[in-house]
């Protein structure tokens, strides 16, 4: 198994949790922009924009760039690089489980529509007798 930091993953998928942080990292996919750009389409405070940029930032999704007075932010990917494979390496386990569930859920169906015919073959002869 590969080894990972569980303190900064757990700070990545704690940042991804929010629904206004995936926004943002979503908003810098495409370019740095400045605080005001990023609270922009929020109906909430610049303080609280600058919670979640922080949150960000702790789990190494964001870097900021103070130029005097100005605050630019920018995506680091390389930490979503580390959770997804986190999640590629669960992905096969997740799927041989989700395998041996179709298996045994199509080998009970085909046993119990055999005892159903069955059944009902037994009740034919009884009503015959």
């Amino acid at each position: 198994m590969v080894k990972y930091d569980d303190s900064q993953l757990d700070k990545v998928f704690h940042a991804l949790s929010d629904s206004t942080r995936r926004a943002i990292l979503a908003r810098l996919s495409r370019g740095e922009a400045l605080v005001t750009e990023i609270a922009e389409p929020f109906e909430m405070s610049l303080p609280a924009i600058s919670k979640h940029l922080g949150v960000l930032e702790k789990a190494g999704l964001l870097k900021r760039h103070k130029d005097g007075r100005i605050r630019r932010c920018e995506l680091n990917a390389a930490p979503l690089e580390t959770a997804s494979d986190w999640i590629c390496f669960y992905r096969s386990f997740w799927e041989a489980q989700l395998d041996s569930l179709t298996s045994f859920l199509d080998k009970n169906k085909k046993e119990k529509a055999v005892n159903k015919k069955s059944n009902i073959v037994n009740l034919i002869k009884k009503k015959e007798k």
